[in-house]
């Protein structure tokens, strides 16, 4: 299996080898490798920490934002920002810890951070 095929969706087959819970992403979002683990990297201009929810739920990573309601009606001359609520879920290969994983702001980004799993090598058991 190519190492890109855990993140990318294979837009023509459903049955790929890594989805989105959801069929179609409608928030801007990058997925990528580092040599450290997996990165995600969400546009959340405009929102605070305490607007967003990150879950894990065995190897599912949710990331998600409920939107208040707009309390003043506002005469827009244009309308081109997209403020929206957001509930967003992969399932994450197991070569990836979610348990360990680090979200930070930067500029308008959220970047959540998985590390590898550490090395699964044979254990030696000496005999008593």
């Amino acid at each position: 299996m190519d190492p890109l095929d855990i993140v990318w969706k294979n837009f023509f087959d459903g049955h790929s080898n890594f989805n989105t819970l959801q069929q179609k992403i409608n928030y801007p979002v990058d997925i990528y490798e580092t040599d450290k683990g997996l990165r995600f990297e969400l546009a959340v201009v405009g929102l605070e920490k305490s607007d967003l929810d990150i879950t894990v739920d065995g190897d599912t990573l949710r990331i998600s934002h409920e939107k208040a309601e707009e309390v003043e009606q506002k005469n827009y001359i244009q309308r081109g920002i997209a403020k929206r609520s957001f509930d967003l879920a992969w399932k994450v290969a197991s070569k990836f810890n979610l348990n360990k994983l680090v979200a930070e702001m930067d500029k308008g980004l959220l970047i959540v951070d998985v590390p590898y799993t550490e090395s699964k090598e044979p254990k030696k058991i000496t005999i008593k």
